[in-house]
């Protein structure tokens, strides 16, 4: 992954030309009074990065899950799934 970093003030120079950087894949560090205060990236990278973020903390709860042996079998888990499409169904 590539980073860029650059003043606040030259991103709002170039700013097109720069997001379009970012569709490349390139994230942008902007830096006000020479620290780092945000980051652009492509929307889609940055979707993406959420969905394995909330991947990974669904895995960390599951095992966490396993660990205090708090388990559900899979099929009272689709029952009740079952049940409540039934009901918004019906109600």
């Amino acid at each position: 992954m590539q980073e860029q970093i650059i003043s606040l003030t030259d991103f709002k120079i170039s700013a097109s030309r720069l997001l379009q950087q970012t569709r490349g894949g390139a994230n942008i560090i902007l830096t006000q009074n020479g620290s780092a205060s945000a980051v652009v990236q492509d929307y889609a990278a940055y979707r993406a990065q959420q969905d394995a973020f909330l991947m990974l903390k669904l895995m960390v709860q599951g095992e966490a899950d396993v660990s205090k042996n708090k388990l559900i079998s899979q099929g009272e888990v689709f029952g009740s799934v079952r049940a409540s499409l039934l009901e918004r169904q019906n109600g």
